[in-house]
């Protein structure tokens, strides 16, 4: 079974489109949570056009105090102020990305050949008792990104499935971009690595993925799931990806 993990930036950007106070981060927080989901995950950037840090310590403080159980997943560059806010928070996992600030979302892994010695101090420097660590993976990375990723000292391997996601209207590539992710999957599974997923993945495409991708512990959805929340509400929808991962 592939837990799921609600990524609620796309209702902060709403809530910050006016100086108003809804739809509340926190409140969304606590229907995803209470409709199911095993945790909740956020990716502040540094401009808070979406996730403010406010709402990162509303959110520690929701979960520790309400849901104790759930899991508190941040995403970001481990920049200074990155890594002062972890160090304040202490989530539960670490999702680390290649993000520029200036990008919209984000769109590659880590090249971890490349920046093994920068990752690797890193991950050593946040390294944790209670604070699992997952570094961002191209899709077709392999087993020599994954042994490179492995040598760092993280816990996981977040797959970037966006590839996969912009073949909504293309089935024979979707395809290709599946045999990619089942293969790097695979290799972090038999490094010992944990293998999340993230980005783009909808009730239509997760289907597949679920049965081509097999070992993924952890989904991380907030685009896909917010735009049927808007038909359905969070509640049922939460329901509805929580079904399809199961």
């Amino acid at each position: 079974m592939t837990l799921l993990s609600v990524n609620l930036n796309a209702v902060a950007q709403l809530r910050n489109r006016r100086d108003l106070p809804w739809p509340s981060v926190t409140g969304i927080a606590r229907v995803v949570l209470d409709a199911g989901a095993s945790g909740i995950t956020i990716h502040p950037r540094p401009d808070e056009r979406h996730i403010r840090r406010t709402d990162v310590y509303d959110l520690s403080t929701l979960l520790r105090q309400d849901y104790p159980d759930a899991e508190f997943n941040i995403e970001g560059y481990p920049s200074d102020d990155f890594l002062e806010l972890i160090e304040d928070v202490n989530p539960h996992q670490v999702t680390l990305v290649p993000d520029d600030p200036a990008q919209a979302t984000s769109d590659h892994g880590w090249d971890f050949v490349g920046k093994n010695n920068f990752l690797t101090s890193v991950v050593q420097q946040m390294r944790r008792p209670d604070c699992r660590i997952s570094l961002f993976c191209d899709p077709d990375a392999g087993r020599e990104g994954v042994a490179a990723a492995k040598a760092t000292g993280a816990d996981r391997i977040e797959l970037f499935t966006g590839p996969y996601g912009a073949c909504y209207a293309d089935p024979e590539q979707a395809l290709v971009e599946l045999e990619a992710l089942a293969i790097t999957c695979q290799a972090a599974l038999d490094a010992g690595l944990g293998v999340n997923a993230g980005h783009d993945l909808t009730l239509a495409n997760l289907p597949a993925f679920q049965l081509a991708v097999v070992g993924v512990a952890e989904a991380s959805i907030g685009h896909g799931i917010t735009a049927d929340a808007l038909l359905m509400g969070f509640d049922a929808a939460t329901r509805r990806y929580i079904e399809v991962l199961a």
